[in-house]
């Protein structure tokens, strides 16, 4: 954990940029634009005020490679090359094993087998090897990207798999193995040349496997189904290899096939993805945004390229990216291109040929349109809408400007267009926000409800499981949840006032509340810890509360700890006899606020209980003790008012 810094772990997954004393970037957990997505250095935390999601080194690798607890540590181990020492599992903790890590552990075996049966079989050599290595592929690049190849034989796979112990029904759930309804299995890849799919940190997640037969009713192309690790709209064929070249670069090619991103890399063009033979999602343009907002799509020449091309322009232009297309000569792709021209020819053709998005679009839906008034009047709607999904105004600008003069019409028209388009957008935009952030936060709620369980209120033990928040707060709970922020960044410091001086904070404000019960049950479990720690004459760290094993708890502490909102640096201007106090120079006024509200609510809570007694009371020697106690009740809640500096109105 203290090698785990968070700003390490969470850069290698989002582009962060500096803004005062945190880090900020796009949100890896939801769709947005304006980055809500904050890292305190300091505090060992990140926190999205987007969608809800915050944790430390940790639980950020478990929120965003979907890991359990322990893969994630086995994770950031392996990172900072930290030996962990593994305990033998018996049987029944092996089939306990987490199903997610069952299921990498399945599918990175079987790249092995491919890759062996590709190198050490007779059948492998002759018949893959050879085709790999009649397309050009180097050795080094084969072995880099892991390929592979299935043998011929139906059961390969699958004899192979389950006399190492593997059990079918995760080679049936990763797509290894086909099950047929009559009960017999085969091998899903047989007579294939396969290219490994991997995740970001590197490990296998599905294949796609080729076939080598000319046979026309066998699928060129056979890939593995959707699973609990695989979904193609969130994968990119070859980010793992090209994330580092992507972001020293600050641009990303997006080819269409596994091929290209072989041939490119070979060619030494190391900064390219493939989209998997499938369309491209918005889930897979977010993982491009992480590491740059500049892409040139790189497709065929022919009609299919072209409307990929368009299609994908759109959709890159609408998340915020800047867009490029190159096709290359019909008849050609790039892997193909290269084979033929060579790579340094391919090089030079790449920086000849590439055009914006604008220009390209234009020229293109023109020349469909030829001289027909009505088709050049959807052409011109076309190419607006497109500009009105960017979000620059400056480059929006540049872009009317540029196609006024490809299209030979005045600025005003277009402008009054792109306006009409903007109004549709933005309610169409409106309406599937406000769903996104409610799916967001919903997904969130029912993570932290997964985790935690039903609270018992004993004091004396502070790993109780707890219930998460709920929707709506009550004002006493956002009471107990302001007691508690001040209590997790303000309970290691000293009092800085006369009658408490150098004692720390923590403990008054707990023995302040000793006798009065939390509503919320996750503000009690941490009230509990630090009564635990106290008790031994000791102070928990935040990271006692921010890596708790209780997910509400752990969420609850960097909701407390996260500061969403800075002090512009133009402020406390010794120049401008400017200065703005910070929170913790009223530490007096803070910590006795936060413990008076508390007490005021409590004290309320305890009046009206005693006037439901009241009601009920017969004895008139009983009437007259519970209105003595309301009496006094009134007079404490007078002073605490007093002290809040609030008004009672009866």
């Amino acid at each position: 954990m203290d090698a785990a810094r968070i700003e390490d772990v969470v850069g290698e997954f989002v582009d962060l940029k500096k803004r005062g004393a945190s880090l900020i970037g796009l949100c890896p957990f939801h769709n947005e634009k304006t980055p809500s997505f904050n890292v305190s250095v300091s505090k060992g935390i990140f926190k999205c005020f987007g969608c809800g999601v915050g944790g430390d080194s940790v639980r950020f690798v478990m929120e965003h490679e979907k890991y359990s607890y322990p893969e994630a540590l086995r994770f950031l181990a392996q990172k900072y090359h930290i030996e962990v020492e593994e305990t033998e599992l018996n049987d029944e903790q092996a089939k306990a094993k987490d199903h997610r890590e069952s299921l990498m552990i399945v599918t990175n075996w079987a790249g092995e087998f491919f890759t062996k049966q590709l190198w050490e079989t007779d059948e492998g050599r002759t018949v893959g090897l050879n085709y790999f290595l009649e397309r050009g592929y180097r050795e080094d690049i084969i072995k880099k990207f892991g390929l592979g190849y299935a043998p011929e034989a139906w059961t390969a796979l699958a004899d192979a798999a389950k006399s190492k112990g593997y059990r079918e029904e995760y080679l049936v759930e990763t797509g290894l193995i086909v099950a047929r309804e009559d009960g017999r299995q085969y091998d899903r890849f047989r007579a294939r040349v396969l290219f490994p799919i991997h995740n970001l940190t590197g490990r296998i997640l599905g294949f796609g496997g080729r076939t080598l037969k000319s046979d026309k009713q066998t699928p060129k192309y056979v890939n593995s189904p959707e699973s609990a690790i695989y979904h193609k709209s969130n994968v990119l064929y070859g980010l793992f290899y090209a994330k580092k070249a992507i972001s020293q670069l600050d641009h990303c090619l997006l080819v269409e096939g596994y091929a290209d991103v072989i041939a490119l890399h070979q060619a030494g063009i190391e900064n390219v993805v493939s989209s998997s033979g499938t369309s491209l999602t918005s889930g897979q343009i977010r993982l491009i945004s992480r590491y740059t907002k500049h892409v040139t799509l790189l497709f065929d020449g022919d009609k299919a390229g072209i409307q990929a091309a368009l299609r994908g322009t759109d959709m890159l232009l609408e998340e915020g990216l800047n867009v490029k297309v190159l096709l290359v000569p019909d008849g050609e792709d790039p892997d193909s291109f290269i084979r033929k021209h060579g790579s340094d020819a391919f090089k030079v053709y790449l920086q000849a040929h590439e055009e914006d998005f604008i220009s390209f679009k234009t020229k293109t839906l023109l020349q469909d349109a030829g001289n027909d008034p009505i088709k050049r009047a959807e052409t011109i709607r076309e190419v607006v809408q497109s500009i009105a999904l960017i979000p620059d105004e400056i480059k929006v600008s540049v872009f009317i400007q540029e196609c006024s003069q490809l299209l030979e019409m005045e600025e005003r028209i277009l402008l009054h267009e792109l306006n009409k388009i903007r109004i549709d957008l933005s309610r169409k935009k409106e309406k599937r926000l406000a769903a996104e952030r409610s799916n967001a936060i919903q997904q969130n709620t029912e993570s932290l409800s997964a985790a935690a369980g039903p609270i018992h209120q004993q004091p004396s033990s502070g790993t109780a499981p707890v219930q998460p928040e709920k929707e709506l707060i009550s004002t006493t709970i956002l009471q107990e949840r302001e007691f508690v922020r001040v209590l997790l960044n303000y309970g290691r410091e000293e009092a800085d006032w006369e009658e408490q001086a150098g004692l720390p904070v923590a403990p008054l404000l707990i023995n302040s509340v000793l006798d009065i019960p939390f509503e919320d049950p996750t503000c009690a479990a941490i009230i509990a810890i630090y009564q635990t720690f106290l008790s031994e004459e000791r102070l928990p760290e935040e990271r006692v509360f921010i890596s708790h094993s209780n997910q509400a708890i752990a969420h609850l502490a960097v909701e407390a700890l996260a500061t969403k909102y800075q002090l512009s640096p133009n402020w406390n201007d010794d120049k401008r006899n400017i200065y703005v106090p910070e929170e913790k120079e009223n530490l007096q006024e803070l910590v006795y606020t936060s413990v008076y509200r508390i007490k005021k609510r409590w004290v309320e809570n305890q009046m009206h209980g005693l006037r439901e007694e009241i009601k009920e009371e017969k004895n008139e020697e009983n009437m007259l003790i519970l209105i003595q106690k309301y009496q006094s009740m009134k007079e404490a809640l007078k002073t605490i008012s007093e002290r809040l500096g609030t008004i009672i109105l009866k």
